[in-house]
């Protein structure tokens, strides 16, 4: 656990849908798909299944359960905008990162563990000492 600040990723809507054609799922895991590579229509990663390996979302596409998460956290909030905060600052004081995509009618933030975020490429890979 660390509380050095995160990183928040910003991405435009069409980074966020290349992001998110780029990935497959294979047993339960997120994976990056390689350039050229096929994969089976069942492995295929839409924002539903995105979602299973987030630890927080707020979206327009996929409903978040935000009350549950804030509760899961053991806390409280007067509105969601309040709970979300509650939720980012619990996620990114633990070396989790924001992903925020710009230019949405509705706010689309999504909250990845470090190394989730490092092995699909959202940040880059850290030079091995």
């Amino acid at each position: 656990m660390t509380s050095e600040p995160r990183p928040t990723i910003t991405l435009t809507p069409d980074e966020w849908q290349a992001f998110q054609d780029r990935l497959y799922e294979r047993d339960d895991r997120l994976e990056l798909r390689a350039p050229d590579t096929v994969v089976r229509r069942d492995e295929a990663v839409d924002a539903y299944v995105l979602s299973a390996h987030a630890e927080a979302l707020q979206s327009g596409e996929v409903e978040g359960d935000v009350w549950g998460t804030l509760e899961d956290i053991d806390e409280t909030a007067a509105d969601e905008q309040e709970a979300w905060e509650k939720i980012t600052a619990f996620y990114l004081g633990r070396g989790s990162v924001l992903v925020r995509v710009t230019d949405l009618d509705e706010p689309e933030e999504w909250i990845f563990t470090e190394e989730l975020a490092r092995r699909l490429g959202l940040i880059a890979q850290e030079t091995q000492k």
